[in-house]
C-alpha cells in the first residue's frame, strides 16, 4: 500500500499524498451532502440499535430491569437453564408487549403446572389479543402459539435461541452490519487522519467486532465466559462508528482542508470550496 501524507507541514519530510486520495473540500457540494445525509440517517439508526439492545436484553437475568449486565448476556445467548423460554421472554424482551395484570394471570398458570383446561380459560384470551399477530404460525423461527401444543413448547426449560434461530440472525447481521461498516468506511477513507495505520484500524476493526460479536452467540452456549466476547464486539463496533461519524462530519464542513491538499490543489491550478 502507497503511504499517504503523514504531516501536514511540507518542510518535515512529508511523503506525497496517494494520487487516489481526495479530501472532502476537493469533493462538489452534492458529494458533500449525499455524505452527510447518510451519516445523520446512519447516525440516529445506530442509537435505535443501541437502545433495542439494551430493551431486548437488560433484566434478562432477573437483576435490574433498567441496568444491562454480563448476566444478562449470557441468558440471552445460552439461557437461564432453570425458568421457563416463556418466563425468560415475559422477564426480558416481551415485557412490555402486555399489561402486568395479563403478565401475571401467564405466569400463576405456569407455576400452578400449565394444564390444558386453565389455559383455555385463563391464558388463551390473552394470547389471541396480544400474541397472534406474530405467532400465528406463518413463520417457522418463531413459536406458534395457535395451538396448545404450541404453546406448551415454551413452557419448557430455558436454554436460549435454537441454533436454526441464531443462525438466521446471524446471516442477517452479516449482511446488515458489513453493508453499513463498508458505507462507512468508505465515507472516512476520504478523511485525513495521520497516522495511516490508525485511519486502517478504526476501517477494519468493526468488521473484526462483528465477527466476533456473531460467532460469540454460538460459543456462549459452551462457555460463558464468551459473553464477554460479545460485549467486546459491540463495544469495539460502537467505538469505531463514533470515531468515523465524528471525524467525518467535522471534516466535511468544520475544519479547514489539510495544508498538503490545499498544496497539491494549488499546484494543480484546482480550486476547493471555502470553509466559512
Amino acid at each position: 500500500m502507497k503511504p499517504e501524507d503523514n504531516a501536514t507541514e511540507p518542510s518535515k519530510g512529508d511523503q506525497p499524498l496517494h494520487r487516489m486520495y481526495h479530501h472532502y473540500s476537493e469533493m462538489p457540494y452534492s458529494q458533500r451532502v449525499l455524505f452527510t445525509a447518510t451519516l445523520l440517517l446512519f447516525g440516529f439508526a445506530y442509537l435505535f440499535a443501541l437502545v433495542n439492545i439494551y430493551d431486548t436484553y437488560a433484566g434478562r437475568a432477573g437483576g435490574n430491569p433498567l441496568m444491562l449486565t454480563y448476566q444478562d448476556i449470557v441468558v440471552g445467548y445460552s439461557g437461564s437453564g432453570q425458568g421457563s423460554v416463556l418466563e425468560g421472554a415475559l422477564g426480558g424482551p416481551m415485557r412490555d408487549m402486555l399489561p402486568h395484570e395479563e403478565r401475571a394471570t401467564i405466569l400463576n398458570w405456569l407455576h400452578e403446572g400449565a394444564k390444558p383446561d386453565a389455559f383455555q380459560s385463563d391464558v388463551n384470551p390473552i394470547v389471541a389479543k396480544r400474541c397472534m399477530l406474530c405467532h400465528d404460525g406463518s413463520n417457522p423461527h418463531i413459536p406458534n402459539f395457535s395451538t396448545f401444543e404450541g404453546f406448551k413448547k415454551v413452557t419448557e426449560v430455558d436454554t436460549g435461541p435454537t441454533v436454526p434461530t441464531l443462525v438466521m440472525v446471524s446471516h442477517i447481521h452479516l449482511f446488515g452490519m458489513g453493508f453499513i461498516f463498508f458505507i462507512m468506511g468508505t465515507v472516512f477513507s476520504h478523511a485525513y487522519v495521520r497516522p495511516v495505520w490508525l485511519k486502517c484500524a478504526v476501517i477494519a476493526l468493526p468488521f473484526l467486532g462483528v465477527a466476533s460479536d456473531i460467532s460469540s452467540w454460538y460459543l456462549v452456549k459452551l462457555f460463558h465466559p464468551f459473553a464477554l466476547v460479545v460485549i467486546g464486539g459491540g463495544m469495539v463496533m460502537a467505538a469505531c462508528f463514533a470515531f468515523m461519524w465524528v471525524i467525518t462530519m467535522y471534516q466535511l464542513w468544520f475544519s479547514k482542508p489539510p495544508h498538503s491538499v490545499l498544496e497539491r490543489t494549488a499546484r494543480s491550478g484546482g480550486d476547493i470550496p471555502t470553509i466559512t
